[in-house]
């Protein structure tokens, strides 16, 4: 995630055992490379530590969000889904923008 300028991606990635991982970035193709490419060289490692083995993987979902500060807190409300949730946003039956106009509880 080089800058906070520019439009920024919400996005969810499947693992070979079905998990699904949500991120944000600007360039959606090249994060995903970063995490499909992984090295045994803990120095080259640009993927998330929760997607290592788990390969292959699968771009799942990528959705335009628009500025850092509202992708990272939508990344927040959807890493907080259960498993079911975020399957029924994959599959568009759950919108992110129902998800924009929740309000936190905050624990």
């Amino acid at each position: 995630m080089s800058s906070s300028y520019g439009l920024w991606y919400l996005y969810i990635i499947r693992g070979n055992d079905d998990s699904l991982y949500t991120g944000i970035t600007i360039d959606v193709k090249r994060r995903f490379e970063e995490h499909s490419n992984q090295s045994r060289d803990p120095g080259i490692q640009k993927g998330a530590k929760a997607l290592r083995g788990k390969c292959p993987l699968s771009l799942e979902l990528q959705i335009p969000i628009g500025s850092r500060s509202k992708a990272a807190k939508l990344e927040y409300r959807v890493k907080r889904l259960n498993k079911y949730q975020k399957e029924a946003l994959v599959r568009g039956d759950l919108s992110i923008s129902s998800l924009e106009t929740s309000n936190d509880t905050g624990d």
